[in-house]
């Protein structure tokens, strides 16, 4: 049985970057990337943690094991990770009152995928942080198609597409 939470300990912090570990773009064949999608930025344990202190994370846990993530990222995060800064750049030309939230990566560990987790964390995202955020803004990799169609049949939509670091992105929002 799957149950959702938000983050509360180190050791639930580590789970995820270990889970994020094997799902790193870096990490995964070419194929795998096309069949199961994969994950572009890593974190560090440190900016991490600094993000869940801001607003903590949001878990799917299996027997108290971490088995899927995503992570919340305030405004205040945007230059934690400089890949991520042109976002939330467009983010606040979309959104002038910067009432929106940004979800800074999901995954789900490999064994757990299909089980309907992603939807379930982003059901949890939405009843958790609906009340304090307009929506919810993210970007995929144009290349990571699993993940868009995903994203897509959550109910996100595409707001823009640009470019950082060589890799050419969608920012997508969740309107609440």
């Amino acid at each position: 049985m799957v149950n959702y939470k938000r983050a509360e300990s180190d050791n639930e912090l580590q789970q995820i970057l270990n889970i994020q570990k094997k799902a790193l773009k870096t990490n995964v064949s070419q194929e795998e990337q096309k069949e199961q999608g994969y994950v572009t930025v890593p974190h560090t344990f440190e900016i991490l943690k600094k993000m869940n202190d801001a607003c903590p994370h949001l878990l799917a846990v299996v027997d108290g094991n971490v088995v899927g993530y995503a992570l919340t990222m305030l405004e205040s995060a945007r230059y934690e990770m400089p890949i991520l800064t042109p976002m939330f750049d467009i983010a606040d030309g979309l959104y002038p009152n910067k009432n929106y939230l940004v979800m800074g990566q999901i995954c789900i560990d490999k064994p757990y995928r299909g089980k309907g987790i992603f939807k379930g964390l982003y059901s949890y995202y939405r009843d958790e942080l609906s009340s304090q955020f307009k929506c919810l803004i993210t970007e995929v990799a144009t290349l990571n198609t699993r993940s868009l169609n995903t994203h897509n049949a959550v109910g996100f939509k595409i707001l823009e597409n640009h470019v950082s670091e060589d890799i050419c992105w969608e920012i997508i929002s969740w309107e609440w």
